[in-house]
């Protein structure tokens, strides 16, 4: 059962990835609960949006794929507690090196990511 779940988790966090990487907003909205938010900072600036605005200022910028970028996303490690998940990811792109806690909830028997939160690590 729980290798189902770290499964079905990692499709979810591929799908994210996938949006992410080549500026896919249906990817992106597959993978996220609609009133996700996301909250980090970058470079020392607080950052937090919507899932609406996150994927608003997805649209609107050249993509890691546009830009030729490598993809190098990857998950270090997923923990599933009941029908909530936590997991760490690193996400290098656009210049940035990103570390990642997203929580995850299963919602009528469907894995969502309900929040990310984000540092980028350029710095140290």
């Amino acid at each position: 059962m729980y290798n189902k779940e770290v499964e079905d988790i990692s499709q979810v966090i591929n799908d994210y990835f996938m949006g992410l990487y080549n500026g896919d907003i249906d990817r992106l909205k597959q993978a996220f609960y609609p009133t996700a938010i996301l909250w980090g900072d970058i470079n020392g600036s607080e950052y937090m949006k919507s899932l609406d605005e996150f994927t608003t200022t997805v649209r609107n910028r050249k993509s890691p794929a546009d830009n030729n970028e490598p993809f190098n996303m990857s998950i270090s490690g997923i923990e599933v507690l009941g029908n909530n998940a936590i997991a760490k990811l690193h996400v290098p792109m656009l210049g940035n090196n990103y570390h990642e806690f997203i929580s995850l909830s299963k919602v009528n028997g469907r894995w969502w990511i309900v929040n990310k939160l984000f540092t980028n690590m350029n710095n140290g």
